[in-house]
This record gives C-alpha cells, sequence and structure tokens, in this order.
C-alpha cells in the first residue's frame, strides 16, 4: 500500500545520531582501508601521515556519532594504526608517550566532530525557531512592534 505524504517546508527534527556499533564498524572498515591503501601509496613508515588521516576519518565519524562511541571509536583507529601503520605490521606494540598520544590525537577528534555536529544542529534548530517568531515580531519594515 502506497501511502502519500505531503512535502511541507515546517521545521524538520534535528537528525539522530547513529547507533554507536554502527560507527564502530565504519570505524574498523574505514581504519582498515585507509591503512592499507596509506600502505600502498605511502609506505609503512609514515606513521605521522596515517595518524592525520585516521583523525580526519575519526572526526568524520564523530559528526554523525554519540558521544558515547567516542572511546570505542578512537580505539580502534589506534588498533588498525598501531597494528598495521608502523612495522612490524600485524603486532600491537605499547609505546607509552607515542601511543598516548596518538590515543589523544584520535579521541580528540572524535570529540571535535561530535561537539561540532551537536552545536551546528542546535545553532540550525534554534533558527528554525526562531524565525518564525521573528517575522510575527517586527513590522514590514523591519523595525520591531512596539507594544
Amino acid at each position: 500500500m502506497i501511502e502519500w505524504v505531503s512535502f511541507s517546508t515546517s521545521a524538520r527534527p534535528v537528525p539522530k545520531p547513529v547507533a554507536t556499533p554502527l560507527v564502530w564498524a565504519a570505524a574498523s572498515g574505514g581504519a582498515l582501508l585507509l591503512v592499507a591503501l596509506l600502505n600502498a601509496l605511502v609506505g609503512q613508515n609514515q606513521p605521522s601521515v596515517a595518524l592525520v588521516v585516521l583523525s580526519l576519518l575519526a572526526a568524520l565519524l564523530g559528526l554523525r556519532a554519540r558521544f558515547t562511541a567516542a572511546p570505542g571509536t578512537a580505539v580502534l583507529c589506534w588498533l588498525f594504526l598501531n597494528g598495521f601503520a608502523i612495522p612490524p605490521s600485524g603486532t600491537l606494540t605499547w609505546a607509552g608517550h607515542r601511543d598516548g598520544f596518538w590515543l589523544t590525537c584520535l579521541f580528540t577528534a572524535v570529540l571535535l566532530g561530535t561537539t561540532l555536529a551537536r552545536i551546528l544542529y542546535a545553532r540550525a534548530a534554534y533558527r528554525r525557531v526562531t524565525a518564525g517568531t521573528d517575522a510575527a515580531a517586527t513590522e514590514p519594515g523591519g523595525a520591531p512592534r512596539r507594544c
């Protein structure tokens, strides 16, 4: 059965964040593909390039994620960075300052992406709500109406 729905220009709801397991699946798949692509194009001895690219991926994933997905997203990106972007490939290591810095960068990127998305959504929702009240509160000349 087909249900006809008319399009309207009324207020649109704020988009809901994507489910956390879906964000983590995208982080795993995206990090794997990006690290494999970087290893093929740049080589395995460029972890700083891989860190920048994975931080951008983490920030992009953060745009559609909840805040609760941030730690898992950062850890998944770090696992692929540590396991496959630095030699020896396939071996997880822990070098205190380096890996702590990498995790901090990835976690910060996810949080910045999520925070930016929430601010933009809140700003758009505020503009939609105040657009209707501003039009009613001003006279046609643009001056505020005095009661």
